[in-house]
């Protein structure tokens, strides 16, 4: 008031009342950016490096157990044996009878119509399923008959030609035969899921393969123009070349898991590391879900779908009944390519990599207004707590060990999904729980004879893919339960 005794101005208060950066950390503030307060004034340019100031607390890791895993070869088969089985009930659904009438009332001589059956579109539709299984099996004999002699080489050569000429040999057989009996619109369903494999998965191309060459390299900037404008579609020679490496890795088996290695946080190009690291497993962990969701889908299609494609219009089914099985064989094929696909060691990689990178959480405009607050630099190793700016946009950092891109989604999206180790494994157990749970309940009001052998068939597959997730579940809750701490048995410290 007029005449009265001037208080403190509101920047005096958040410079004096409020505890400074000093305060935290021990030290001056600088790195080139300096320290923001309310009014964007910079203060401590001179002040030493903030990376060399902050000092966030270490990140431990905890060591889990090696826990079995199926080998490829034997996974390929359990899931072959599995989708058999589904093929089986599917076949079973559509063409029961009523053979249990009496004789005075004869109904049919056999539990199914197998007259009504077409088996060259079940020798088809086994033959697709077993793709993998014998493409492991070729993986598997080129391995193991590299240190041979020459005799066992030209065996194993041979018998390796002589399985893929034979399914090749069934696959154009019944085709052949295939093509004479039906329509072209029901042929067309055969090949369905190649269509759409193509433009889903091959014109998708993770990272450096979609950039643009370096401005350094010996390459006319007009070549370069022409063509980043062309499209995938107009360039026969790339769009064979996309379709022959996707191809290649879909039959093969995935390659070896990537490395983590923990920089210190003293070193100056870690944050870079980090960063790097986390791009590679984004892209491997890209890749092996494209993985599970064509393989799943594909085998959903092939084994409850395309029977009922080729069901002749005066041929009653319960439609409910198999769209119910074609739901649950897709979510069983997805838990069980899930569950080999990303073993444990492979999530504990994606946590370890999640914990260094951290995230931030954005403010909204005028909240810690007072507080003290840094521009974000990509070469500093931000602790949990601290303000940042970055884009215009006010950031908190969330993780003990900061060093994501505040803007960037995928980096927020990469710390949600990985920084707690049992989440996709708790995830792939309440599936299979539910769908286990789902097929008692249904096995318990089941009346009709198919349904009850159907469901006892299916659940068998299922209670060892549930044995094997709570397995794994129990051991590794024990091991990452253990304190983080550096004097703690089993546990490695960074």
């Amino acid at each position: 008031m007029p005449g009265g005794r001037r208080g403190p101005s509101r920047q005096q208060l958040s410079r004096s009342a409020l505890p400074s950066l000093q305060t935290l950390v021990g030290g001056n503030v600088g790195n080139g950016t300096g320290l923001r307060n309310r009014s964007s004034n910079v203060v401590g340019l001179s002040a030493p490096p903030l990376s060399s100031l902050i000092t966030p607390e270490p990140v431990r890791h905890s060591r889990i157990p090696k826990l079995p895993l199926d080998s490829g070869l034997l996974f390929e088969f359990l899931l072959f044996l599995y989708l058999l089985v589904a093929l089986f009930v599917q076949y079973m659904n559509i063409y029961r009878t009523v053979w249990w009438y009496p004789y005075s009332h004869p109904a049919a001589s056999t539990s199914l119509n197998f007259h009504l059956m077409d088996y060259h579109l079940a020798t088809f539709i086994t033959v697709m399923l077993a793709r993998r299984l014998v493409w492991t099996i070729v993986s598997e004999v080129s391995q193991s008959g590299g240190g041979g002699s020459l005799l066992r080489y030209v065996v194993l050569i041979a018998a390796r030609l002589s399985l893929l000429t034979m399914c090749g040999w069934v696959l154009c057989w019944t085709l052949v035969n295939l093509c004479k009996n039906h329509s072209v619109l029901n042929l067309l369903f055969l090949g369905y899921p190649f269509g759409v494999y193509v433009p889903l998965c091959c014109f998708h191309q993770e990272g450096g393969k979609s950039q643009p060459p370096a401005a350094d390299c010996d390459y006319p900037v007009d070549q370069q123009q022409t063509d980043l404008a062309e499209s995938p579609f107009f360039r026969p020679r790339d769009f064979l070349f996309l379709l022959r490496e996707n191809l290649r890795e879909q039959f093969s088996s995935p390659p070896h898991m990537p490395t983590h290695t923990c920089p210190p946080h003293t070193h100056s190009h870690a944050p870079e590391l980090i960063r790097a690291e986390v791009e590679e497993l984004k892209s491997d962990f890209n890749r092996r879900i494209k993985e599970v969701l064509f393989n799943s889908l594909f085998s959903a299609y092939y084994v409850a779908f395309l029977p009922l494609c080729f069901v002749k219009s005066t041929q009653y089914y319960d439609m409910r009944w198999s769209c119910e099985h074609l739901i649950m064989v897709w979510i069983n094929a997805f838990v069980m390519l899930m569950s080999q696909l990303l073993p444990p060691s492979y999530c504990d990689l994606l946590h370890r990599s999640a914990a260094h990178l951290g995230r931030w959480q954005k403010l909204e405009h005028g909240s810690y207004s007072n507080a003290p607050q840094h521009v974000w630099s990509e070469s500093t190793v931000w602790p949990q707590g601290v303000l940042v700016r970055h884009s215009r946009s006010l950031y908190k950092a969330i993780g003990t060990y900061n060093v994501a891109l505040p803007s960037d989604v995928s980096h927020a999206r990469f710390y949600f999904l990985f920084h707690k180790p049992l989440r996709i494994l708790n995830l792939l157990i309440w599936i299979e729980s539910s769908v286990v749970l789902y097929q008692l309940y249904s096995l318990l009001r089941s009346e009709r004879w198919n349904h009850t052998l159907s469901l006892g068939l299916i659940l068998f597959c299922n209670y060892y893919v549930l044995f094997k997730l709570l397995r794994d579940r129990i051991v590794l809750g024990k091991a990452y339960s253990y304190p983080l701490s550096s004097g703690s048995l089993g546990l490695k410290s960074q």
